[in-house]
This record gives C-alpha cells, structure tokens and sequence, in this order.
C-alpha cells in the first residue's frame, strides 16, 4: 500500500473524529431552541468557513466562480442542497429510532449509495467488477457495512441496557426516514464528483493538491445552507414555543457561552470536510468514489470511540462493549481491504 493511499486513509479518519466529535459542544447549549443553535452552527460551518478558506486560497475570488458556467455550478449546488436535506432527515431518524438503530440503518444506506453510484455517475462502474482493485474495494464496502451493523446492534444494546428510547419511537416512519436521510447525505459524495472541474481549475491556478476541493464548498454547502438555514427559519417563524427572540433574551453570561458552544461545533463540522478533502485528493483518482465509504464508516468508528472515551459505555455490561469493539475491528479491517484494492 502507498504511502499515499495511506495518508488518505489516515486524513478521512482525522475528518471522521472531528464530526463524531462535533455535537459535543451543542450539548452544552442551554434554554436555546435546537433550530436557533443549529442555524448559528451551521451559518459557520456551510457559509463562513467556506467563504473565509476560500477566499484565502484563490488569488482571485469571484474571477475564480465567475469562470464556470450555470450547467457547471448548478449540479453541484443541487447536489449539496440533496446533502442538506439528508442532514434534516438524519435528526428526524433520530427522533423516531433512537440513536444506534437511525445511525445504523442511515449510515449504511449512504454508505452503499454514495459508495456505489458515484462511479456509476463517473461511467466508471465497469472498475468495480471488471478488475482486481475494484472487486476488492467492493469487498471492503461489504465489510464496512458489516462493521456498521455490528457497531449499531452494541449500541441497541446499550441503550436497552440504560433504558434509553426513542423520542417519539415509530418504526414505520423511522424506517422511511432512516432511508430516506441514507440516499439524500449520498448528495455530498455525488457533489464532490460533479465539482472535479472546479477541482481541476482550482489546480490550474496553482493550489496545493490537498486544497483543491475545499473551493468548491461554498457551492456544495450553500445547496445544503439553504435547505438547513430555511427549514430552521420557517419552523421558527411558525412555531409559537420556540422563536428566536426568546433564546437571545437570556443573560448575557449564557447568550455568550451557547453563542461560542454553538460556533465551536459548527467549526468542527466543517472541519470533517475540510479533512475529507485532503484524503481524497490523496486517493488515486480512479478510486476516488471511495472516499465516501472511508469517511462514514470512520463516522461510526469514530463515534463508538468517543463513546467509550466519554464514559457513555459505564454500567452497560460486558456483552454490548464487547460487540461494539468488534465492530470497531471489522471497521479497521474493511478500510485495510479497501487500501489494498486501491493499491492492487
């Protein structure tokens, strides 16, 4: 294996701990409505983040976006808004399946989707069963998949053991959703392959190979800031129990804490992509599709981990950490096939 493919490997780890780390900041928040702390998150991580690292990079901002056409851009903003509202979906899974069944059920289906139909889009689908190195890759998918389902039932266990349920439990519509959250959080993959001529233009000007995708964000996740940003502002605005004007009225010392806990955690979502585009750029192109199924599946290694480390597994019993440290493993070794199908 490369040490190439295995920087890769290591920076879509680093990516997926910092978005399994993320929502620890908004627990922090206090007597703000949940769509007023996520608007505040995400106005960070999908517009100024963005448009800040961008603008850094690019000798010339809006030279840069002006030189691509509509027919170029709008696949790209489509597919992030696809992106966005796959996030709207995923607290909505959570709300009705719990956290390890949603995460279970969701991560898997965009793992396969955003895995498998993003080199049918490329006209590459003959790579995946049609050589060595995509017959092993196809491999780890499967692996990977396996590792997600294990990692889940552990925490199925744990949260049976603990006596935590579902908000509003509904299998029937947690199931839709969960699959519907599954094929929309596939738009990120599918938006970073329709934005690889951004990526080569952003090479021309002369960007380092691990910054050229980080431009392409502020059309990716502007798709997705609109579909985020309006679905927290409608609800607020026709909500009569939450408003925004009743969460900034608290005191001062509190505005300022949940102001800084919420921006923290926008900062860390963001940052997840911001390494994701680092391992992608260091995967082989005609591999490239892969880097969805490594940041996911490093997701739930990720957050399994942080569990552990947060002492969120204490009093659970042997059996589910047990389960959840072989899910874990089965994780690792599916990223180690998928390495050496890349290397193949």
């Amino acid at each position: 294996m490369s040490s190439s493919i295995i920087l890769g490997i290591i920076w879509h780890l680093v990516g997926a701990a910092s978005a399994a780390c993320f929502y620890a900041p908004l627990k922090k928040v206090k007597k703000w409505s949940w769509e007023t702390m996520w608007s505040l998150a995400g106005l960070f991580s999908w517009v100024i983040l963005p448009w800040t690292v961008s603008y850094i990079l690019l000798p010339d901002f809006w030279a840069y976006y002006g030189s691509f056409s509509l027919y170029t851009l709008m696949p790209v903003f489509l597919f992030g808004a696809m992106w966005g509202i796959g996030n709207i979906n995923y607290g909505l899974t959570m709300r009705y399946l719990g956290m390890s069944l949603g995460i279970g059920i969701a991560i898997g289906i965009t793992l396969i989707i955003g895995t498998l139909m993003t080199p049918v889009l490329q006209g590459k689908a003959a790579l995946l069963i049609g050589t060595p190195g995509g017959r092993m890759t196809l491999l780890g998918v499967l692996v990977a998949v396996i590792g997600v389902a294990v990692v889940s039932y552990a925490g199925y266990l744990k949260e049976k053991s603990l006596g935590i349920k579902a908000e509003e439990f509904n299998l029937k519509k947690g199931l839709i959703l969960a699959a519907l959250c599954g094929i929309f959080s596939a738009g990120m993959s599918f938006a970073m392959s329709a934005a690889t001529p951004m990526h080569e233009a952003a090479a021309h000007l002369g960007l380092n190979p691990l910054y050229v995708a980080l431009p392409s964000y502020v059309v990716i996740m502007g798709g997705g800031a609109i579909v985020n940003l309006g679905f927290c502002f409608i609800r607020l605005a026709s909500r009569r129990e939450i408003s925004i004007k009743a969460d900034f009225s608290v005191a001062k010392p509190l505005l300022l804490t949940n102001a800084l806990f919420a921006i923290l955690g926008g900062v860390m979502w963001y940052l997840q992509f911001f390494f994701y585009a680092w391992g992608h750029a260091s995967i082989p192109p005609e591999y490239d599709y892969m880097s969805w199924m490594l940041h996911m599946s490093f997701y739930v290694l990720c957050g399994g981990i942080v569990g552990l480390l947060l002492k969120e597994w204490l009093g659970v019993g042997k059996k589910p950490v047990a389960i959840l440290t072989l899910g874990c493993l089965i994780i690792i070794l599916a990223a180690n096939i998928v390495g050496m199908g890349m290397a193949s």
